[in-house]
């Protein structure tokens, strides 16, 4: 399965993807952060779902820009290209992939600042092609594995969220995540386009990376449920 998560602050957009890739007893590592550059700058696709439809709709995108003299100055303008080259997987190996009970079912997190955007951008591609924008009450998007990450999310992340805790909140979704499954896993790739910024920031981490953060906050959970006020609890324990 995959986790990816990316989230619009006010001071810029984080992004997070997972590399474990999971085939019936085989379990091996593949990227599913991809950086584009487009008009002189930098942007990323991260994907969830079949992994022949992703190589294949990223390869058509990178042909399609390289085949074309258009200058695409707009993020929501590369991503309309991104869905009308899903749009034509589809309609190459969707026919094949039903054929053989293969749901078409790749979702995509497309991110970046282009000349003409006043400010970072952040799209949910659907597997028709279809797309929306992050919204400011709802400011970030899960593909792949959603349940386990939404919660952190829901109750601390707004677009008011400082870009350093907006990266925290990211690996936190990601680690109880990590933590109730087994098909999401180390190493995560991350990217964070500040405002201001052309281009992204890359760094993949290892979870021997990040062990200091991860250890800290179970020990900080930890402390929290033993120090909660319980009172309304009593009745329902034995009397000392």
């Amino acid at each position: 399965m995959t986790f990816c998560v990316g989230i619009k602050v006010n001071d810029g957009i984080v992004a997070l993807a997972d590399t474990r890739i999971v085939r019936g007893s085989e379990q091996v590592n593949k990227r599913k952060l991809a950086e584009f550059q487009h008009a002189g700058q930098a942007l990323f696709t991260m994907t969830s779902g079949l992994r022949s439809v992703r190589d294949k709709t990223l390869t058509y995108v990178d042909e399609a820009l390289r085949g074309e003299d258009v200058v695409r100055d707009r993020l929501y303008q590369f991503t309309n290209l991104f869905g009308d080259q899903l749009r034509r997987v589809k309609a190459e190996d969707g026919p094949a992939l039903a054929a053989t009970h293969h749901a078409f079912n790749l979702h995509a997190i497309i991110g970046g600042r282009l000349p003409a955007d006043e400010s970072p951008q952040l799209f949910y591609v659907y597997p028709e092609g279809n797309w929306v924008e992050v919204a400011m009450d709802s400011p970030y998007f899960i593909i792949g594995r959603t349940y386990y990450g939404k919660p952190i999310l829901d109750r601390l992340l707004t677009t008011d969220t400082p870009l350093p805790s907006a990266i925290t909140l990211a690996l936190l979704a990601f680690d109880a995540t990590r933590t109730s499954v087994t098909d999401v896993d180390y190493p995560i790739d991350v990217a964070v386009l500040v405002n201001g910024d052309s281009a992204p920031r890359f760094h993949r981490y290892t979870e021997v990376d990040l062990m200091d953060t991860i250890s800290h906050w179970t020990r900080a959970l930890s402390d929290s449920v033993h120090n909660l006020p319980m009172q309304w609890a009593s009745p329902l324990l034995p009397t000392t």
